[in-house]
């Protein structure tokens, strides 16, 4: 899978708890289109900028949990900080306990978009991959 595709996950419907959750960060160009994609198909949701309110270890440990997705997408691999920290190479050897506390700790490691509402967790920005998961909701917004 390359770093344009999005990885989507199906979660357990019980789980819904009102509109979805969409982590963002406000100067990131793909958080802008898939903020746009979302008013244009109607879809309200909750916004949070990850910049401001990164989420913690536990909220990560319940969307990686949940989605099935390797821990690795939930990084932002292309970013400066994990550039900076050398995480490429450093990963490997961690549990992931420790990938988790990394990635609580600067939202800028966390990958965006991250849409997480009932249905699917979307991790990246896909319109395609999003149309198909988030097809329910859409349905559902009179």
């Amino acid at each position: 899978m390359n770093d344009i595709e999005t990885p989507i996950a199906t979660i357990d419907p019980a789980q819904q708890n009102g509109k979805p959750l969409f982590v963002c960060y406000s100067r990131c160009s793909n958080c802008a289109k898939a903020r746009a994609w979302l008013n244009e198909h109607n879809i309200d949701f909750t916004e949070r900028d990850i910049k401001d309110d990164n989420p913690t270890t536990a909220e990560l440990d319940r969307w990686h949990k949940k989605s099935g997705l390797p821990l690795k997408r939930f990084f932002n691999t292309s970013g400066q900080l994990y550039r900076n920290l050398g995480l490429k190479d450093k990963l490997t050897s961690m549990n992931e306990h420790e990938q988790l506390e990394i990635l609580s700790t600067d939202g800028m490691l966390v990958k965006r978009p991250i849409v997480v509402n009932a249905n699917t967790i979307l991790v990246g920005f896909s319109p395609e991959a999003w149309s198909s998961a988030l097809a329910r909701t859409e349905d559902r917004i009179e």
